[in-house]
């Protein structure tokens, strides 16, 4: 088999062939022309030397250019690692080493920085498009097992190097399965997505997915504002929008009349970070529309849990789509009781194999075919799951566990405050508590009295921060996530001083 041949090849040119696959500026291309273009970066890769099994690197834009050279790499049985161009140069070198790769193809402007570590290896996507035009395309796919390596995603980098998370081809056959299932998308339709496709969740969603089902994605190279995302809806007319809670909330900034064209979409889905009720609700006000929540991780790479339209109400995270099973365990690996919290395991049939060259890590989170998230939750008499945070991020205090999440609803309960994030920092005395950062804005001192009159009023004394403080924006990676770590080491820094 062959997971590029699987959305590209005989079978499903003789289903969607003449159908629009790629949306890009003012760019249309059908199947058949994406096939065409991955066959031939199939072969630009042979003609480089990337062999079967080699990994390659690439740095490029949300074009069909990257969707062919990603796609053509596994047509090819080399293995594609796709990389964020806004990573720190350190961290480009780390997953450049970490992975071994035979090549890293870069956008010009990060040519330089990239052939400080990678030399000769290093290669301007311009020059590997031009390969590509100019290729004999590959006669066909080559055969590889399911369990082959097909592609790498590297984690976010939430609490420190990314990881390299090792996928087989397997796991893109299951793309676009909540589309189905879910949403009901069906072939000929236009989905839009503002998450770029080296992120897990716009990799299936902006690319994969569509392709499995026969649609249309809506690709736009660079970071997408909230206004020139307006302007996509207005022009293309998307069945479905995906995008991360956060986006929604600068999208509402928008006056109403910007937001029209979203009152035509049938389906709105969030994923990346806890979606606030208050978001949901003023969406919905404005749009017409019903925010679906959706969870998933790099190392299940599909969806796992999605609320179903009619259900989401800002608290429930989802039931397991068709195909994912799931099941709670407490620390003593028992299963909790109704109602009480456990740790989340999915076994996942996109499940990664592992990570690379951390057989620790894999052999802690990897068990007889489960992955352990370390997401905490509930489950309710629906067989709906609800999200209480990650397992390494409660504490106790005063001999009650508390959710940072909590504190962080709390205060974006007041509407002057934007964003905020809650970690667990050590008193000088060794205690566990908590600290609330609110995104500040123009004026600190206003936002730390609002997150100190929103938690005094929404939350008992004994979940109530230790220290707030205001920061200009919250610390992310170049996914979207909060960087928890770097807000814990300015109070452990004051601590200190």
């Amino acid at each position: 088999m062959n997971a590029a041949d699987h959305l590209l090849g005989a079978g499903a040119l003789s289903r969607h062939g003449a159908r629009t696959a790629l949306v890009c500026g003012n760019r249309q291309l059908d199947f058949g022309q994406l096939a065409t273009l991955t066959r031939k970066a199939a072969s630009a890769w042979g003609v480089l030397g990337a062999r079967r099994g080699d990994r390659v690197l690439i740095l490029m834009t949300d074009t069909p250019e990257f969707a062919s050279a990603w796609l053509g790499a596994l047509y090819a049985g080399v293995v594609a690692i796709a990389v964020n161009g806004k990573l720190a140069a350190d961290d480009q070198r780390h997953m450049f080493e970490d992975s071994g790769a035979q090549l890293f193809v870069a956008e010009s402007d990060s040519v330089p920085a990239v052939r400080a570590f990678a030399g000769e290896r290093c290669m301007d996507a311009r020059l590997f498009i031009d390969a590509s035009q100019h290729a004999v395309p590959l006669a066909g796919p080559v055969e590889v097992a399911e369990s082959d390596a097909g592609f790498w995603l590297y984690s976010s980098g939430t609490t420190g190097r990314p990881k390299g998370i090792v996928h087989a081809h397997k796991d893109v056959l299951p793309a676009g399965n909540a589309m189905r299932s879910v949403l009901g998308l069906q072939a000929g339709e236009t989905v839009f997505g503002t998450s770029k496709l080296f992120f897990a969740y716009g990799l299936e969603h902006g690319l994969l997915g569509p392709l499995s089902i026969g649609a249309a994605s809506v690709l736009h190279p660079d970071t997408v504002e909230a206004g020139q995302a307006a302007a996509l809806v207005a022009r293309h007319k998307p069945s479905a929008f995906f995008s991360v809670p956060s986006f929604y909330r600068r999208l509402l900034a928008l006056d109403r009349e910007a937001l029209a064209p979203f009152r035509s979409v049938r389906h709105f889905v969030a994923a990346g970070e806890r979606l606030p009720l208050s978001i949901l609700e003023r969406w919905h006000a404005i749009t017409g529309g019903e925010i679906l929540s959706l969870y998933g991780m790099s190392e299940t790479f599909c969806v796992s849990m999605m609320t179903p339209p009619g259900t989401s109400d800002g608290v429930r995270t989802g039931r397991p789509v068709a195909g994912v099973e799931t099941r709670l365990l407490t620390e003593s690996g028992a299963e909790p009781a109704a109602g009480e919290p456990g740790v989340l395991w999915v076994r996942h049939p996109a499940l990664a194999t592992g990570y690379a060259h951390r057989p620790e890590a894999t052999a802690e989170h990897f068990v007889d075919g489960w992955f352990c998230t370390k997401d905490v939750f509930t489950r309710d008499e629906d067989g709906f799951y609800l999200h209480q945070g990650r397992s390494d991020e409660l504490i106790k205090v005063a001999g009650q566990w508390v959710q940072p999440g909590e504190l962080e609803e709390a205060a974006i309960s007041d509407r002057s405050i934007s964003e905020a994030a809650c970690v667990r920092v050590k008193d000088a005395d060794g205690f566990e508590r908590l600290a609330l950062f609110v995104a500040a804005g123009k004026d600190e001192t206003a936002a730390i009295s609002a997150a100190k009159r929103a938690c005094d009023e929404n939350l008992p004394r004994h979940k109530r921060p230790t220290w707030i403080r205001a920061v200009p924006e919250l610390p992310r990676t170049a996914t979207g996530k909060i960087q928890r770590f770097k807000l814990r080491e300015l109070i452990e820094r004051e601590l200190a001083g």
